[in-house]
């Protein structure tokens, strides 16, 4: 893994080979990311990383300019490693040990972006979807993404990205 634009651009990420993720690939990271970096300027915008694992794109996010990022996943580890590579790289996230879920039902913030990874097997993709439009979390202009496998369909107002296993349901607010 690594940091594919930005101010770290081409810095390598080593998590722990004991974390028990499935860190989004670079391909499908940099393709998503140049879509967003079209649309938006990443600068003096805020991000939410639910089930954010490695932290992968939270660190993409910050490397890009994005001046708040909020990760979030229930695995102290995770959380532990993102702080770590956080301070190394100099970047300002705040990681925060909860559910994903949980974390977003009880958030009263809003974020320019909210990217949620949580396992492909996950039941509840639905429900996080609707929670987080119903709460109004995302900023008017913003973006929710959700990465799933091809197994999960939101309907068709949705813009869905396929890169090989890794799909990206995008929407816009």
């Amino acid at each position: 893994m690594r940091i594919v634009a930005g101010t770290h651009k081409g810095r390598k990420i080593k998590p722990p080979n004991n974390l028990n993720v499935r860190p989004t690939t670079d391909r499908a990271k940099e393709a998503l990311l140049n879509i967003i970096n079209n649309r938006y300027l990443f600068e003096k915008k805020t991000m939410l990383d639910l089930f954010s694992g490695t932290g992968n794109i939270s660190l993409e996010f910050a490397s890009r300019g994005v001046e708040n990022v909020v990760a979030v996943d229930h695995n102290s580890k995770c959380i532990e490693f993102i702080t770590t590579t956080a301070k190394e790289f100099g970047f300002d996230i705040s990681t925060v040990i909860s559910d994903g879920f949980k974390y977003a039902q009880n958030c009263k913030k809003q974020f320019d972006f909210i990217f949620i990874d949580p396992p492909y097997n996950y039941n509840y993709y639905q429900e996080i979807k609707e929670m987080i439009i119903k709460k109004d979390l995302v900023k008017k202009n913003g973006l929710l993404i959700i990465e799933h496998n091809k197994d999960t369909v939101f309907g068709d107002d949705v813009e869905v990205r396929k890169y090989g296993a890794v799909h990206f349901s995008i929407f816009t607010f």
